[in-house]
C-alpha cells in the first residue's frame, strides 16, 4: 500500500508543479514584427531604373506611364532558357497592343550579349549580375514575372521556373486581359516552332 501511495505521489508531482507554474503571473510574449512588404499585387511597382546593353537607362515609371509592362527577373539556366520561347511569344502577341516586356538577367554582360544574339531577343533587356533588381522587387525567386498595368500597379506576380510553359500561359492570359485582347496560348505557339524531336 505504501508503494502504491508513493507511486501515486511521484506521478502527481509533475502535475502539481505544472499547475503551480500556470498559477504564477503570465508572461506576455510579443510576436516578432512582420516585415512590411512593399512589392505585392495591388500595390504600386517600386521605383526601378537599370541600363540596357547599350547603356541607355530604362525607367520603369516611364514605361508604365505609356502602358502595361511585364518585368521578368531571370537567368540563362537551362530551365529559364526553355521558358524564354514562351515569353518571346507573349512579347510577340501583345507588343502591338501596348505591352512592354523587360528581361533582367542575373548574368555577366558578355554572356547575355551572346545569348541575346543567339535567341534573337526582340524585347528590352538588361543585365544585373549583382542582383540589385531582386532587392528592389523584394524577391529571391528566379525567375519571377511581374505584370504591371499602365499607371504602375502590380496586377500579377508569377514566380518559379516551369519549362513546359504553364507559368507563361498564365502570364499570357493576364497580359491579354490587361491589354484587352483575346489570350494567346503561348505553349502551343512556341511548341509549334520547336524543331521536331528526333526519335
Amino acid at each position: 500500500m505504501k508503494r502504491f501511495f508513493l507511486a501515486a505521489l511521484v506521478a502527481a508531482a509533475p502535475l502539481v508543479l505544472c499547475q503551480a507554474e500556470d498559477a504564477g503571473p503570465k508572461k506576455t510574449e510579443t510576436a516578432p514584427a512582420k516585415e512590411t512588404k512593399n512589392v505585392e499585387i495591388g500595390k504600386q511597382a517600386p521605383a526601378f531604373k537599370i541600363k540596357d546593353a547599350a547603356g541607355k537607362e530604362i525607367d520603369l515609371a516611364q514605361l508604365t506611364a505609356k502602358g502595361p509592362v511585364l518585368v521578368r527577373l531571370t537567368c540563362g539556366c537551362s530551365g529559364c532558357d526553355k521558358e524564354l520561347a514562351y515569353f518571346q511569344e507573349i512579347n510577340a502577341a501583345y507588343k502591338s497592343h501596348g505591352l512592354t516586356s523587360l528581361l533582367v538577367f542575373r548574368e555577366p554582360d558578355e554572356k547575355v550579349a551572346r545569348y541575346a544574339a543567339d535567341k534573337k531577343l526582340d524585347m528590352l533587356y538588361a543585365v544585373d549580375p549583382k542582383g540589385e533588381a531582386w532587392k528592389v522587387f523584394e524577391t529571391k525567386s528566379m525567375p519571377v514575372n511581374f505584370l504591371i498595368e499602365k499607371g504602375g500597379k502590380i496586377i500579377s506576380i508569377a514566380p518559379g521556373c516551369e519549362p513546359s510553359g504553364l507559368v507563361a500561359n498564365i502570364v499570357s492570359e493576364k497580359a491579354a486581359k490587361v491589354v484587352g485582347v483575346a489570350a494567346v496560348d503561348v505553349q502551343v505557339k512556341a511548341d509549334a516552332k520547336k524543331p521536331a524531336e528526333k526519335k
